[in-house]
């Protein structure tokens, strides 16, 4: 079993994990990426729990196709709770309600359970208690920027001082903003319970899943959509900052806050979740680009912002968190944001691409929004034979990047194509003229011919796995044999058994200690495309059997032992099982 066995809730304002033993240890509030008032996952003493006595096992699921999450507590003595959690999401009077709350009921299931709430918040990362007031029926935990309301009808006396207790009924806790509610605790939780249970069955009854592994697709899906932000569009890479990417002493140092936008790995969750039919994301990020693209200045974009477009994310060390299992350093900020990073320039077209040529959109974009995104492949075009951080975010050495230019001829070739698309032949001869130029540069500078491969940088002889990305955005077909040349190399020196590492040269930090399962993903994508099916679905049935009980997977994974690593849940991973599946799977036509 992983150390990462956590269940996730969220409804695109803000997400909580929690773990077998049905204790929330990470919860940001108001938002995403806001101050962890529960983080016991990283050290602290944040957390609200449910101590079972005589605890000896306990299970945990999610109700089916839903984010409402269901642990079951069992004591030796015979005697069992029920917990569920989710937050709040359905259509209330045509607009989605989704506030900054956490729902957990409590229900007896056998003998006499005695239990223990303990309720615990931290601000200042860590760094104080919340002051909290008590009420009748509730608690305040009163902060300007991060305080909540708990109301219960559980006992509060017995809530506030841990005190254990019988549980002969069931009991409710509605965690959100400091109001008071419209209706009673209980009324009001299992409404809300029945409505989010719908909404979230009626979204995956709409996705178009492939018709093998659908369950793990509708759990991808699923955990995707609650990575994005609704208010803006934005989506973050993981709902965690600083489970670091190997087991490592203190001070070691790959560990980052994940708990931003992305340009890249947001792209990747929107084509995923367009694969399934589930549009209405592509169109809120649209949105969140639109207000990209309008703040760039002479076309530079950043790689990463945050989750309301701020560009500032200076990183820090949080001091009086130890870190996951002890492991520090804790960041919240990232420095990522002020680095050079050129993929960012495809990614945001190919990010937008589809809003230009679906007709199922509601605002589909147009001219105008065309001839704001050319600003960004003029960026491209000048910038595709130059120096950057590449995908792995170097922090210590820049090169010109295999991927970082092909993802610039990205750019610039889907800005042929929406062109066209929008009636402007001349720009689409123009844009086409300059990816064919960027094209033949590119194949010529990338290959390898001693090492008989695309390497990660021009000139260079370090494999990437990164580069095996050309196939699937058109930039070469999968039959070129220096494509497939390419494969074979990667296969044969990054690959550890069904894992595939980023890369195996030492970096800032030194070499690598675990396998990247978006690459895994990419591999398996790759090897299907040169023919080696087979091979390429026995790979995606080991990262399945990887995942944890409740089908979610992390950045990274220990090849020594399977243990997952890095933050989560990790959007490029879960993209990863939409895509291996929609490429892998039989058709309907065959199953029916």
């Amino acid at each position: 079993m992983s150390n990462l066995e956590l269940g996730i809730i969220g409804n695109g304002t803000v997400a909580a994990l929690i773990d077998a033993q049905a204790t929330c240890s990470w919860m940001c509030m108001p938002r995403l990426d806001g101050e962890p008032v529960f983080n016991s996952l990283l050290g602290g003493q944040g957390r609200f729990a449910v101590r079972l006595q005589g605890l000896c096992r306990t299970e945990q699921r999610y109700l089916r196709n839903t984010g409402v999450l269901e642990t079951t507590l069992h004591a030796a003595d015979g005697s069992a709770v029920k917990v569920i959690d989710f937050t709040p999401r359905f259509v209330d009077r045509g607009r989605t309600f989704r506030p900054a709350s956490m729902v957990r009921r409590i229900e007896p299931v056998s003998g006499m359970p005695a239990v223990t709430i303990e309720l615990v918040a931290e601000k200042d990362r860590g760094g104080a208690e919340i002051p909290y007031e008590r009420g009748v029926s509730h608690v305040t935990f009163k902060d300007a920027d991060c305080g909540f309301r708990v109301t219960t009808d559980a006992p509060i006396s017995y809530v506030m001082d841990q005190r254990e207790f019988v549980l002969d009924r069931h009991v409710s806790f509605i965690l959100g903003p400091n109001e008071s509610l419209s209706e009673g605790v209980d009324l009001l939780t299992r409404g809300w319970l029945e409505r989010t249970t719908f909404h979230w069955q009626d979204w995956a009854r709409r996705l178009a899943t492939p018709a093998d592994w659908q369950e793990a697709v509708i759990r991808a899906a699923i955990t995707l959509k609650m990575c994005v932000y609704d208010e803006t569009g934005g989506i973050v890479a993981a709902l965690t900052t600083s489970i670091p990417e190997h087991a490592a002493k203190d001070g070691e140092g790959r560990n980052w806050d994940y708990r931003y936008c992305w340009l890249r790995d947001a792209y990747f969750t929107v084509t995923a979740l367009n694969r399934l039919s589930a549009v209405g994301t592509l169109e809120r990020y649209m949105s969140y680009l639109r207000n990209t693209v309008a703040h760039t200045k002479g076309g530079h974009i950043q790689p990463v912002y945050g989750i309301a477009l701020e560009a500032d994310l200076e990183e820090s060390i949080a001091e009086n968190l130890p870190g996951y299992r002890g492991m520090g350093p804790v960041r919240f900020g990232n420095q990522a944001a002020e680095h050079i990073q050129h993929d960012v320039y495809g990614h945001v077209i190919l990010g937008a691409a589809q809003a230009f040529l679906d007709d199922r959109m509601f605002n589909k974009a147009g001219v105008h929004e065309f001839e704001h995104f050319e600003v960004v492949g003029e960026r491209a075009y000048q910038v595709y034979q130059t120096p950057d951080a590449g995908i792995w975010e170097y922090r210590g050495r820049a090169e010109i990047h295999t991927s970082s230019a092909f993802m610039c001829w990205a750019a610039c070739d889907r800005l042929s194509r929406i062109a066209t698309a929008v009636g402007r032949d001349a720009r689409a001869e123009l844009w086409r003229e300059r990816a064919d130029e960027m094209r033949e540069v590119i194949l010529e500078k990338a290959w390898n011919e001693k090492r008989k491969a695309f390497t990660g940088a021009f000139g260079g002889d370090a494999l990437d796995a990164s580069v095996v990305l050309m196939a699937e955005i058109g930039f070469i077909e999968p039959t070129d044999p220096r494509y497939v040349a390419t494969v074979e190399r990667i296969d044969e020196e990054l690959r550890e058994g069904y894992h595939v590492f980023r890369y195996k040269v030492a970096d800032d930090f030194g070499k690598p200690k675990t396998a990247f399962t978006a690459c895994t993903f990419w591999h398996i994508d790759a090897l299907a495309r040169i023919g080696r099916k087979e091979e390429a679905r026995a790979m995606f049935e080991d990262v399945l059997a990887h995942r944890t009980q409740l089908g979610l997977l992390s950045e990274d994974i220990d090849t020594s032992n399977g243990e997952l690593w890095g933050n989560f849940p990790q959007t490029y991973s879960m993209v990863g099982i939409i895509n291996a599946a929609s490429r892998l799977s039989r058709s309907w036509d065959q199953v029916v």
